[in-house]
């Protein structure tokens, strides 16, 4: 296949994959958490004792750290960073750059809605009385470009490092920004992702104010349910997905196992509402829009569509009315990785691009976790249940954050 699109722009591959999530720490668990709907939201034993309103979220399960990082590394860095420099671990492992590459070819994309501030949460909390006596590693810790800084810093490449933060929409923005890179042939290769590690007691307070989080107390494993009639709020998670993008031709010229490809990206803003989504959906209908018309398609090449699904009332509806739009009430099955995972912030956007390269390859749309009745299933084909099983086709991933922040991604399977 030619490595130049209709538009003879440089076609993108995805080479590998890397998760750290509250799903699975691996793509493989992850995929198969989001197909059984099985949440992984519980009590989080930091927040014990605190109080707050909403003491549960979704949490990463333990792995070694010392897998991927070391001590002396460990104590100069935060969760964020360290969450991203492991998944970066893993998607570069399976697909280590070509030997020869110019390390000017080969940059850094990385989305973050909250960055360090976790980090400097706890350092202000510990430290207030005593200024002086914070450590010494606080700034560099807790700047947000740091966690994609550490990346080039670690692997050498000397290529754009560019930190996106588009609040919920910022993993995605990094993707196709990265897609562009490589298109437009200013890279050859770049590590794209997005990563936040927000369940911390300062922001699930803010997010509590904002009436924005579940307060299902007693069942936080059915407190994520886009879409569902008897949605509340959503669940704060954390974690890091980096996808490691290249141009098609190098790809298949080293014998890259080629696991999908970034077809079509466009982000817009509603300039509606600093927390709220435009109520009709119109701007993201063109941000989905934008993007299927990027990748030379149109919506109905579409075969499935993993939606933002927040689980908040306001958000579901507007988006349940900007797919109906979008397709003209002819929906493609809808899904949901947040009824599984929680809100990632600036990861969410990765991991669900990541999911569904898998559900593009595998021809399968997951079920979306705990969807009993929606009143938006009259707009929108939303899957229910089981997993069901459709032809292989390019499927359309959104996120939309904060600030009216809409960025949408084409994903499409491996030849």
């Amino acid at each position: 296949m030619s490595g130049r699109d209709a538009r003879g722009r440089q076609r993108v591959a995805v080479t590998g994959i890397g998760v750290k999530s509250p799903a699975g720490n691996s793509v493989e668990e992850a995929f198969a958490a989001v197909l059984a709907a099985r949440s992984a939201a519980a009590l989080v034993p930091q927040l014990a004792g605190r109080d707050l309103p909403v003491r549960f979220g979704c949490l990463v399960p333990p792995f070694d750290t010392g897998d991927y990082v070391s001590r002396r590394e460990a104590h100069q860095i935060d969760r964020v960073t360290e969450l991203l420099l492991c998944a970066a671990a893993d998607a570069l492992g399976g697909a280590p750059p070509p030997t020869g590459l110019p390390p000017e070819r080969i940059g850094v994309q990385i989305g973050t809605g909250i960055g360090g501030l976790p980090s400097m949460e706890a350092t202000t909390r510990n430290h207030d009385a005593d200024p002086m006596g914070m450590p010494v590693h606080t700034v560099p810790k807790t700047m947000a470009n740091s966690a994609a800084c550490r990346i080039a810093l670690r692997h050498g490449f000397q290529g754009e490092c560019t930190t996106y933060s588009t609040a919920c929409a910022s993993g995605t923005t990094a993707i196709g920004e990265a897609a562009r890179r490589i298109r437009y042939g200013e890279l050859d290769l770049a590590v794209a992702g997005g990563v936040d590690a927000a369940v911390t007691p300062v922001i699930m307070g803010g997010f509590a104010r904002l009436r924005a989080l579940s307060t299902r107390t007693t069942a936080p494993e059915l407190a994520s349910r886009p879409f569902d009639a008897d949605r509340d709020g959503f669940v704060l998670g954390e974690g890091a997905a980096v996808l490691l993008l290249e141009r098609w031709d190098s790809a298949r010229a080293r014998g890259a196992r080629i696991l999908g490809e970034v077809t079509g990206y466009a982000n817009t803003c509603d300039a509606f509402h600093i927390v709220a989504p435009h109520r009709d959906g119109e701007v993201a209908e063109r941000c989905m829009r934008l993007a299927i018309a990027d990748a030379d398609l149109t919506p109905a090449d579409i075969g499935q569509i993993n939606a933002h699904g927040t689980s908040t009332v306001l958000n579901d509806r507007a988006e349940a009315h900007a797919i109906e739009r979008c397709f003209g009430g002819q929906s493609p099955p809808v899904t949901a990785t947040k009824g599984v995972t929680g809100h990632l912030i600036g990861g969410s956007g990765a991991l669900e691009a990541a999911i569904a390269l898998l559900c593009a390859a595998r021809g399968v749309v997951p079920p979306i976790a705990n969807l009993a009745a929606s009143p938006e299933g009259d707009l929108v084909d939303l899957v229910a249940g089981t997993p069901r099983t459709v032809a292989s086709a390019p499927v359309l991933s959104n996120s939309f954050g904060f600030g009216g922040q809409n960025a949408c991604l084409v994903l499409a399977a491996p030849p």
